[in-house]
């Protein structure tokens, strides 16, 4: 009798024991796991109960998203003034697709989840009074933001400013956009419709173009080899090779530059003058020259190194790709072949010379501050890497101040402001069996001003904005915007 009774005691010993353990597992455990994941609309319905903190712009004061009462079940509505402006860098907090950009790297803050708000949500349950989120300080320059959307108009591509001293991040803009308050609203159905209809857009609005998507750079990629250039001996008015067609080593193929344009009398070049007029042999054999392990670390510097990284949004890494043999070295040190970077990364290379030769780490939040506007975090600018010596910098300043005052990026001219600039014509897409492009080329320009006083480096992308053949061409699609992003921020500021 008793054998059976202790078998049954046993097995309800161990069911108890696996009760015990499964709660621990799913209470303790796996809890963070189960409350952040987007199927839990127990959590989502609860944030709706409480004021998410607002989106602020920091020099202006003006809210660009915040949360309003409502008369429904969902107590609180999220709103996102001039929604398609500011889009890349707010993202979307939605019932039924997440949170994305800002909303999602500063949900804790914005929610009032943060640990750092702790005691404040103690003494709010304590007294009875509502608990709402924290606030988080965007970098972003009002004037900046607007000129460069404007100047964007309808075309694909973006718009990234950074401020060189300190890596603010100025102006981000991905066009076309899209309006958040479609995605935010109460409606189910309203969501769900305008998620549909932004995906089903060939245009990709949802795509975020300055910070997730890497771009071939075409000639930008020229101040990379420049800088290494010079650390590497070169002065701005050393003579290098610039031949009319250069056969890649081990191969037939002949790389031209544009047009069958000659640079300089079809032989030579100097270093200069060869950036300014964007010469791709010269380049293409400068690149050789100096090696693969020079322009690849050269590029790591600047930040190229393929790593993901946050500011706090997530940003997709910039990478120069496999450099297998001479030839693949060639086409990598004209901005072609696998060489990848975001419009992001094409700023941080303006901005690391403008900054005489010092990156600094780019960020988006000035500040995050508890619903009573006391300061929870205020980052300090940070280092990211010393790129080039200053004298080095200042050669390579006067050298993109020649490309704009005399070479292929004249369109970026300002009137009493001196602009140091590149432009870039990057072909992409497919090749036809000829090997010219199927699509035009994307056409960039990356620069800062003032040239002898930077306050404002900035980029610019173009998708298949340049004409096949022509790097001037090409610069005339992107200089212009960034023109227009440059006038607009130096003005804001007061510098004239």
């Amino acid at each position: 009798m008793n054998r059976p009774i202790r078998r049954v005691s046993i097995f309800v010993g161990i069911l108890l024991l696996a009760v015990v353990l499964n709660l621990n597992w799913v209470q303790v455990i796996k809890a963070d796991q189960y409350k952040d994941n987007a199927a839990n609309r127990r959590m989502v319905l609860d944030q709706y109960k409480r004021q998410r903190g607002s989106i602020v712009l920091r020099g202006s004061g003006t809210p660009v998203a915040e949360s309003v009462p409502t008369k429904d079940a969902l107590m609180y509505l999220r709103k996102y003034a001039n929604g398609p402006l500011y889009a890349p860098v707010t993202g979307f907090n939605s019932l039924y697709y997440g949170d994305t950009e800002i909303e999602d790297a500063e949900s804790s803050v914005l929610s009032g989840t943060d640990n750092r708000l702790f005691v404040q949500r103690l003494t709010n349950l304590l007294t009875g009074r509502d608990t709402r989120g924290g606030n988080v300080l965007l970098t972003l320059n009002k004037q900046a933001q607007t000129a460069a959307y404007q100047a964007m108009g309808n075309r694909r591509g973006a718009v990234v400013a950074l401020d060189p001293a300190t890596g603010a991040v100025l102006a981000a803009v991905s066009t076309p956009s899209y309006d958040p308050n479609a995605l935010s609203s109460h409606s189910a159905d309203g969501i769900q419709g305008a998620y549909s209809k932004y995906s089903a857009d060939k245009s990709q609005p949802l795509m975020n173009r300055a910070f997730d998507v890497t771009y071939p750079p075409g000639s930008v990629f020229k101040v990379v080899v420049a800088a290494a250039a010079l650390k590497n001996g070169r002065t701005p008015q050393s003579v290098i090779p610039a031949v009319n067609s250069l056969t890649l080593p081990q191969t037939n193929t002949q790389l031209r530059n544009f047009a069958g344009e000659q640079c300089a009398n079809g032989r030579t070049d100097t270093l200069d003058h060869a950036l300014a007029i964007s010469c791709n042999t010269a380049f293409a054999q400068l690149g050789m020259d100096l090696g693969v392990d020079t322009i690849k670390q050269q590029a790591a510097l600047f930040g190229i190194d393929a790593n993901d990284s946050s500011i706090p949004v997530g940003v997709a890494g910039s990478s120069v790709g496999r450099i297998e043999d001479k030839a693949a070295l060639a086409q990598s040190s004209i901005g072609q072949r696998d060489v990848r970077v975001t419009p992001l990364q094409a700023a941080m290379i303006s901005a690391a010379v403008a900054n005489h030769g010092t990156l600094m780490k780019p960020f988006l939040v000035s500040e995050e501050q508890a619903p009573n506007f006391a300061t929870l975090n205020r980052p300090n600018p940070q280092v990211l890497n010393q790129v080039m010596d200053s004298t080095q910098a200042g050669q390579l300043t006067q050298m993109m101040v020649d490309v704009v005052n005399k070479g292929t990026g004249t369109a970026a001219q300002l009137p009493g402001i001196q602009v140091a600039g590149k432009t870039g014509t990057a072909d992409n897409g497919p090749q036809r069996s000829d090997g010219s492009y199927v699509n035009p080329p994307h056409a960039w320009f990356s620069g800062f001003a003032p040239a002898d006083n930077p306050k404002i480096a900035v980029a610019v992308i173009v998708e298949n904005g340049g004409v096949n053949g022509s790097e001037t061409t090409g610069g005339l699609a992107a200089a212009p915007v960034a023109q227009a992003v440059i006038k607009a921020y130096l003005g804001a500021i007061g510098v004239k």
